[in-house]
């Protein structure tokens, strides 16, 4: 009997050791795969012997935050792109320049005009200023509509990766329940199930469930059920272009709104997100100041009949060197104005305008002229264009910017506000990724393999297996020598 259970036990030691190599060597192959979490082997002893469990290195609370993180750096990322894109737009490298810098222009052109009211060269370069400027907002609001569409398709995307990402989960989570039910290694099963979750994490935000037999449900991270059993319909209807006042589609899980002003449970990370924030507010608050500047623009340089309001032949007031699109109506509300504002055709040499009429009104007929005596030397009507542009009014484009200033002051408190929003999302951005650097190195050094004590595990666990060859070695020469006395 003695014999017979030094036997069994070197050949159980030796069983069990082999699958703890087996693992130490299936944990090296995997320690370059950030996915990958350490396996390690238990040995339980039952009636029927020894049995090898392999599980694996887990850690719910670091992983959880790691998930956290992901979707906090996506979402930071996402609207720190669509600043930086938008931010160009103040900045002089631009092809058409701030519309700060071109007030700014166009204000030193008509000082110089108002001096010199008789030289027709400066009178048409204060023409050209304005066109710059008209050029400036015009391709300013073209980037906020193209910021806009760009994030309308990343939303898309999005939606398509959440969805393709739950059908993959839904494969990994079944094979995990059918492994665990029937008692094999799922350790595996569960890195692919994880790995899932981190590419999930990025786009949307998601909080986990773990349930009995493997299971496990995912939620957005404001409620929202994302798979339980199953995955649920993650749908967008993306919109095909961009206009001033355009309200992009939400995105819905099931059926609830999870991204808009009218969502009941908005999202409050992730990719998505950043893209929904960047094209539903920021943009659109941006898109409202450069529009309250067209409006000030063609309020400023507007014509009024020289004729008395009780004239019988008095004319409204009449958008004057800037148009309202292509009519001399003054715009009733400032939606997209800075979209559709235009240089009067009259003034405009391209069209065979007259640069004179800068100097003494009139572009939109006798009725509205100011040098009715056709003096050469007249500049009462540059000079008050120019304190227009000097006089201060009261801006209300929305609560990010409202204030009273002067023209060209809100142009460039609108342009520090633009800089601000890049900058404070930049500084975001850097603090999440340093958050996930940080997640990410916590629970690779909790679940993680580290080569150096896989590899003195290895050499532990070869003299292991030696001694119980050994053992064995052992006891086959002392039967054979029982052998050799029966006999």
């Amino acid at each position: 009997m003695g014999l017979s259970l030094a036997l069994n036990t070197a050949r159980s030691a030796l069983l069990a050791t082999s699958s703890q190599i087996a693992t130490s060597a299936r944990n090296m192959a995997g320690a370059d795969d950030p996915g990958y979490s350490r396996k390690v082997v238990s040995l339980v002893s039952g009636a029927g012997g020894t049995t090898v469990v392999v599980t694996r290195a887990s850690d719910a609370a670091l992983f959880g935050r790691t998930l956290s993180a992901n979707s906090a750096a996506a979402e930071s990322q996402a609207l720190l792109d669509g600043l930086t894109t938008l931010s160009r737009t103040v900045g002089d490298t631009s092809e058409a320049g701030s519309p700060a810098a071109r007030l700014g222009a166009l204000n030193a052109a008509l000082q110089a005009a108002a001096n010199r009211p008789d030289n027709t060269a400066l009178a048409r370069t204060a023409v050209e200023s304005a066109r710059d400027l008209v050029a400036s907002l015009n391709g300013a609001a073209a980037a906020v509509h193209d910021v806009r569409a760009q994030a309308d398709r990343g939303m898309a995307d999005s939606v398509a990766r959440i969805n393709d990402l739950l059908g993959q989960f839904d494969r990994a989570n079944r094979a995990v329940m059918r492994g665990t039910a029937s008692g094999q290694d799922v350790s595996d099963g569960l890195d692919d199930r994880d790995r899932i979750l981190s590419q999930l994490s990025a786009e949307i935000g998601i909080s986990v469930s773990e349930r009995p037999g493997g299971d496990m449900a995912i939620y957005t991270d404001s409620g929202v059920t994302l798979f339980d059993r199953g995955a649920r319909a993650v749908t967008f209807t993306p919109t095909q272009a961009f206009t001033a006042g355009t309200q992009g589609a939400a995105v819905t899980v099931d059926g609830v709104p999870v991204t808009g002003a009218g969502s009941p449970m908005r999202l409050a990370s992730g990719r998505l997100a950043g893209l929904a924030t960047l094209r539903d507010e920021s943009a659109v608050a941006y898109e409202r100041q450069l529009d309250a500047i067209a409006g000030a623009v063609i309020d400023t340089f507007k014509e009024t009949s020289n004729r008395s309001p009780t004239d019988p032949f008095y004319t409204v007031p009449r958008a004057g060197l800037f148009w309202n699109g292509q009519n001399n109506v003054l715009p009733g509300s400032n939606t997209g104005l800075a979209a559709r504002i235009s240089l009067n055709v009259a003034v405009d040499p391209q069209f065979g305008g007259d640069v004179t009429l800068l100097r003494d009104g009139g572009l939109n007929g006798a009725d509205y002229r100011s040098n009715r005596l056709n003096r050469e030397g007249f500049a009462d009507r540059l000079r008050d264009l120019a304190d227009g542009l000097a006089a201060t009014r009261s801006f209300d484009p929305g609560p990010s910017l409202r204030e009273t200033t002067t023209l060209a002051g809100f142009a460039a408190d609108s342009a520090g506000w633009l800089e601000a929003s890049r900058k404070a999302a930049s500084g975001d951005a850097d603090y999440q990724k340093t958050l996930v650097s940080r997640a990410t190195e916590a629970l690779s050094n909790a679940v993680g393999v580290n080569g150096d004590d896989e590899t003195a595990l290895t050499l532990q666990l070869e003299r292991s297996y030696t001694a119980s060859a050994k053992i064995l070695t052992m006891v086959d020469d002392l039967l054979k020598t029982l052998l050799n006395v029966i006999r």
